[in-house]
């Protein structure tokens, strides 16, 4: 069965991908740019490079650097001999899962330091 990566998901691991770049992204904006490329990939884990403008082709490549999407390219002989190289962008869905967890993972750690420093009295923030 084919895992369908939704918005949610793609949002999350955008703003966790640019997060481990020691960059941070807003929610909003992390949702719009996800929402834009699922609109090149619709229900499919790759697209032909051919159909990107160079401005999105800049936005694959942040992605890329961020660890979700990954390239790879095919290469056909035409009729007249010559080699034609098709390049493609596809999802890397194991490293978004990665990314996705990382982020309940980061939300339970700093749950446990919330409560750990909330059981702390007053007192012990006084300086003597």
């Amino acid at each position: 069965m084919e895992v369908i990566i939704t918005v949610e998901e793609l949002t999350q691991a955008i703003k966790n991908g640019i997060r481990q770049a020691n960059r941070e992204m807003e929610e909003e904006y992390a949702n719009q740019l996800a929402l834009h490329v699922l609109n090149f990939f619709g229900y499919s884990d790759r697209i032909i490079d051919n159909i990107l403008e160079p401005e999105d082709r800049d936005t694959f490549y942040m992605l890329e650097d961020a660890g979700i999407l990954t390239t790879e390219r095919e290469e056909t002989t035409l009729y007249d001999g010559r080699e034609w190289r098709i390049h493609y962008w596809l999802f890397r869905k194991k490293r978004i899962e990665e990314l996705i967890e990382g982020s309940t993972k980061v939300e339970a750690e700093v749950k446990a330091e919330d409560s750990f420093y909330g059981d702390l009295p007053d007192e012990i923030w006084k300086r003597s």
